[in-house]
């Protein structure tokens, strides 16, 4: 009975050989024996994800090119994958267009809403952008990566969003509310982007978390400075300042638990609201 050259196991060894590179070296630099790494080409031991990544770097290739070393183009002719862009700068910062997320990116959200990170698997992935998986594997290396560019790009749109607000304000007040009209607005016509931003940071690898955390971390400064330079200036009165910014920020993030768009208030009904609620928590009126 013949291999199956499309298991991983099979590509590891073609891509082993493609370097010319004997069993036994292999397994000296991996530190296994010669057996586990032949029971690993034959399909017999399960292979990691940790320990394709360690082959991929002993033999200077990676892990997509190793899963596509069998395969190939003739094997899986999917359509060309575009890696993700950035989105474009917010020129209205109000204004939301279709989320333009290439297919991959958009299986993996809707993957991800559906059953969440940990349900989710790249072939269900890849089922649903209409892919093979050697296809995702060809510009995605793991399924943490799919989470981490739609974050990454999510953070980068909010970002962007934000400072365009904050740039039409003439005074902390007036910035402020800006800034609370912008997350309202983010999170309810973004509301799937928020919802997984929301639930699936514990899904993220250590590194990642903290990367996309300080990121947050740098909008939440742009309120709380806001906030901290209106009460000086005697327009807010809150007691607790900079607890009252977290809880307003807080306020608008959690939008997307609930908000939906067959409801009764549309995105900008939400955000007149919610900047009422904001100035209230600030005690203060709405700025002239």
């Amino acid at each position: 009975m013949g291999t199956d050259d499309s298991t991983p196991g099979a590509q590891v060894r073609a891509a082993r050989t493609a370097r010319g590179m004997s069993l036994r070296t292999l397994a000296r630099i991996l530190g296994v024996s010669p057996a586990t790494l032949s029971q690993v080409e034959n399909g017999r031991t399960g292979l990691s994800v940790a320990r394709l990544t360690r082959i991929a770097e002993a033999l200077d290739t990676t892990v997509p090119q190793i899963l596509d070393v069998v395969a190939g183009p003739a094997a899986h002719p999917d359509p060309p994958v575009r890696p993700p862009e950035p989105p474009a700068p917010a020129g209205d910062w109000r204004e939301y267009g279709p989320l333009g997320f290439e297919p991959v990116l958009r299986a993996a959200l809707d993957e991800f809403l559906a059953i969440g990170y940990h349900g989710a698997t790249v072939r269900g992935i890849a089922t649903r952008a209409g892919l093979s998986v050697p296809g995702i594997y060809h510009y995605y290396t793991s399924k943490q990566q799919l989470l981490v560019t739609i974050l990454d790009l999510t953070m980068t749109d909010l970002l962007a969003r934000s400072r365009a607000a904050l740039a039409q304000g003439r005074d902390p007040a007036e910035r402020f509310c800006l800034l609370v009209e912008h997350l309202v607005l983010f999170h309810t016509h973004r509301r799937e982007l928020g919802f997984v931003g929301a639930t699936e940071m514990r899904s993220l690898a250590p590194a990642n978390r903290q990367r996309i955390a300080e990121v947050r971390t740098v909008q939440q400064r742009m309120v709380d400075r806001e906030v901290e330079d209106a009460v000086r200036e005697g327009r807010f009165r809150a007691d607790h300042p900079h607890e009252a910014a977290r809880a307003v920020v807080t306020m608008c993030t959690a939008l997307p638990t609930w908000w939906r768009p067959d409801g009764a208030l549309a995105p900008e009904q939400v955000a007149r609201q919610y900047v009422g609620f904001a100035l209230e928590v600030m005690g203060a009126g709405r700025p002239g």
